[in-house]
């Protein structure tokens, strides 16, 4: 084998070691770091953790999880999908260090990418996480990070009871913490980098009334941006009562987020020479924004509002923004019908209002031609207030009301299970062009007024019907099997109460209105799990998984955003949604070994295949004229993909205080079919175009990954390093671009200092967080175009520094 770099290096001795001590050790194990066994809040069991890896219906399948403590330990605040990014087979990367910037993310599971998975937050759907919201909020704005409780991923398919239209390639299940039974707060305070300031509050009232305990956690974080001068961050503010009974556990829950987060632009980056334009060699590693520095911006452009051709489609806006607010509430109770039997109900509803804004110069990607549709013949810097830029929204609301009911018993040596799951969702999304007045510019915290175009409104009312059953029948002491199917409908109707003008959006004579609905009665699955001599469980599970089409009006690959009457109805008739095998099988577990100086290993050891079948595409002539114009969708099938891959994780003990996590991670995920797009005309002859990409691998998916996190614990000194490898991506459907690799490597130190008795506080922390601790250069995330010869990356952010002082009172 030849050995390339010295990444490859460090990817190959990592994979060789972990392969050796696991012969060595005859153990595999519950893949996660440090977090292996995670700690359980104060209000659960000790063994809490071990009964939901060992026992839980899940267990057929690859479930790993990971703690709301060791979340904190990778950076106070983090997001609960950028702390998963620690765990096999995971590529999570965004623009920040916390994961919470939600326009530039990227995130990839055994090749499926974010929206191909399921969420939810203590069993309540969290939609696909498309950046367009309509179905969904992000688990960060959802639930604090420091009142997350665990997280739990199933990374080759989630369980039948997953409230999820999405969940293809498996599920990210995050669940809060619970109240605790002493009354008391916390406190804490991070400082650190680019003026970053958080501030975490919670108060628990303790048990009161016999049986009743609530938290109130308030959350308020501002950062500015590394590469621009805009300010990340707003306010959240959690709610949790619980009274636990003999008769069952009454849960109440109630969020708020209000997110105000200016965002990058890309770059967009070519072929040299290939794309025949000017601007080939303009590559910039950042496209920062000028805010707000408007002088600056206004000399960017010339008197007729143009700017420097040679930036081609990396000109500078002048901001962007995703503003977002949010309301999430459920209420559930867990009856206790008989010894062997619970009835487990909840509701939830959820509130968002939000938009998306970009304020940039008006002669970019078209605009011209789309601002003369509603003011022909007239000066355009004028009309949009001399300043020689606009400002465009995308507004968004969803109005969610959706409930869960899940009947468990056991009887004799079979445990059953059967559930529904109901959702009635109304969302909405209105595109509009307002003014940038030269006298009065707005800024990325301003919610803009007086609109001049609604380019189009576009709202979907949309229901979800889910039922499962499942028997886990325990065939004797060490052997586990488990079978069940779910069935699943979605019904959609779109309606556009503000068609554009033809020719207004690209690729569209105007947007559908009908109904469209998907339905599959029976999505099986079947995995049993085998306990072997010392603990070590073998497993293996098969499943079939279904995406229900996106229903969002303007984007996306959503039949209300395609381009005309026609197309919508062709869709209807012979479109097929998504659908996957997934296929798994490995080997976990853990024991103590004397092995030199390893005391004990944890490890897992799993292999997977995947038959996706009907994966759409969204092909577009010009993406970066959609990017900001907006344009109709065209939702191609490109046939089927198989994937196969291998996920090698251990944990290895060393002594009292010292441990080494390492997980290597294999995926090859590749089309199985070309494409078609368009057409050619030569001599009167028309000939459909074939994309070629049968035999090419998935783009944005890297083959590779590697993950270590070094531990040494002593007392009330703990420290971490943190590393993580990412290979090779392609950036285009034919692969013919792509990013190189990267190692980026993190260091978290913190100490615990012991309060006298008589002070008010029981616990003092200071911890020290460094993010990219090489000061790695390089392309982060990567946004895969059509068509060939050009990709769009945001870039790895520099070294960041933080610190935290936390209390217990």
């Amino acid at each position: 084998m030849l050995i390339k770099s010295a990444r490859h290096v460090l990817l190959a001795a990592s994979a060789f070691g972990v392969l050796a001590i696991a012969s060595v050790a005859q153990a595999a194990d519950v893949p996660l770091s440090a977090a292996v066994e995670p700690a359980a809040e104060p209000a659960e069991p000790a063994d809490a953790v071990e009964q939901l890896l060992v026992t839980s219906l899940s267990a057929t399948r690859s479930a790993v999880q990971l703690s709301g403590s060791e979340m904190q330990k990778i950076l106070p605040g983090l997001s609960p999908l950028k702390a998963i990014q620690t765990l096999p087979g995971v590529l999570y990367v965004t623009a920040d260090p916390w994961g919470n910037n939600e326009q530039n993310t990227s995130l990839f599971i055994h090749g499926f990418n974010g929206q191909q998975l399921g969420y939810t937050l203590d069993g309540v759907p969290l939609g696909d996480q498309s950046y367009g919201n309509y179905n969904g909020l992000s688990p960060q704005r959802a639930v604090i990070s420091e009142a997350v409780g665990k997280v739990i991923l199933s990374s080759g398919a989630g369980s039948l009871g997953t409230a999820s239209t999405s969940n293809l390639g498996g599920a990210v299940e995050t669940f809060t913490s619970d109240p605790r039974a002493q009354f008391g707060g916390q406190l804490n305070e991070t400082v650190g980098s680019y003026a970053t300031t958080r501030t975490f509050l919670r108060v628990d009232t303790g048990t009161f009334g016999g049986n009743n305990t609530a938290y109130f956690a308030y959350a308020h974080q501002d950062a500015r941006a590394w590469d621009f001068r805009g300010h990340q961050g707003g306010d959240q503010a959690n709610l949790k009562y619980v009274r636990d009974g003999e008769a069952g556990k009454l849960t109440f829950y109630l969020s708020y987020s209000d997110k105000i987060e200016p965002n990058e632009d890309g770059t967009t980056r070519y072929i040299p020479g290939r794309a025949g334009k000017p601007y080939d060699s303009y590559q910039p590693y950042t496209r920062p924004f000028f805010y707000p520095d408007f002088h600056a911006a206004l000399d960017y452009l010339d008197a007729a509002g143009n700017y420097p051709v040679s930036e081609g489609e990396n000109y500078r806006n002048y901001f962007s923004a995703a503003l977002r607010t949010d309301y999430l509430s459920y209420l559930k109770y867990d009856a206790k019908l008989a010894d062997n039997v619970t009835w487990s109900n909840q509701v939830y509803y959820h509130d968002d209002h939000g938009r998306g804004i970009v304020a940039g110069p008006i002669r970019v990607a078209g605009l011209p031609a789309l601002f003369n549709f509603y003011f022909p013949n007239q000066d355009l810097k004028k009309v949009f207030g001399n300043s020689g830029y606009a400002t465009r929204t995308t507004e968004y609301q969803i109005d969610r009301l959706g409930g869960i009911s899940t009947l468990n018993a056991t009887i004799g040596d079979h445990q059953i299970e059967a559930g529904f799951w109901y959702e009635h969702n109304k969302s909405s999304a209105y595109r509009r062009w307002y003014p940038f007045d030269v006298n009065h510019p707005t800024t990325p915290y301003d919610v803009p007024t007086g609109w001049l175009i609604t380019q189009y409104g576009s709202e979907i009312d949309n229901k979800v019907y889910q039922f499962h059953i499942q028997d886990q029948w325990r065939i004797r002491e060490n052997l586990v099997l488990q079978g069940g199917f779910k069935s699943s409908v979605q019904d959609a109707t779109g309606a556009v109460p503000v068609q554009p003008i033809v020719g207004s959006l690209v690729n569209s004579t105007g947007l559908p209105v009908g109904n469209i609905k998907t339905k599959e009665w029976f999505l099986p699955q079947l995995g049993a799990v085998w306990t072997l001599d010392g603990g070590v469980e073998a497993f293996v599970n098969v499943q079939k998984n279904l995406r229900h089409f996106q229903t969002y009006g303007g984007g996306g690959l959503s039949p209300f955003s395609l381009g005309s009457q026609a197309a919508f109805d062709q869709f209807k008739r012979t479109a097929e949604p998504e659908t996957a095998w997934t296929y798994e099988a490995g080997v976990r577990g853990k024991r103590e070994v004397a092995f030199g100086p390893i005391t004990g290993v944890d490890g897992q050891l799993s292999v997977y295949h995947t038959d996706f079948s009907n994966r759409l595409l969204g092909v577009a002539p010009s993406a970066a004229a959609i990017s900001i114009i907006g344009g109709a969708a065209i939702v191609q099938n490109v046939g089927a993909v198989k994937t196969d891959g291998v996920d090698l994780a251990l944990t290895l003990q060393l002594g009292d205080h010292f441990s080494f996590y390492d997980a290597v991670s294999y995926n090859r995920s590749v089309y199985q079919d070309d494409y078609t797009s368009g057409s050619t005309t030569v001599g009167g002859v028309i000939t459909p175009t074939v994309v070629r990409i049968a035999g090419k691998k998935v783009p944005g998916s890297p083959e590779w990954m590697n993950k270590f996190v070094a531990s040494a614990n002593f007392g009330a000194f703990e420290a971490q390093l943190i590393g993580d490898y990412v290979g090779e991506r392609f950036a285009t459907y034919t692969n013919d671009l792509k990013v190189d690799s990267y190692l980026l490597l993190s260091l978290q130190v913190s100490y615990d200092f012991q309060t006298p008795a008589n002070w008010p506080i029981d616990n003092l922390k200071l911890s020290a967080n460094v993010t990219n601790l090489g000061q790695k250069k390089g392309d982060l995330n990567v946004t895969v175009s059509q068509p060939a010869g050009s990709y769009s990356t945001f870039p790895i952010p520099p070294r960041q520094g933080f610190v935290t002082l936390s209390t217990r009172f």
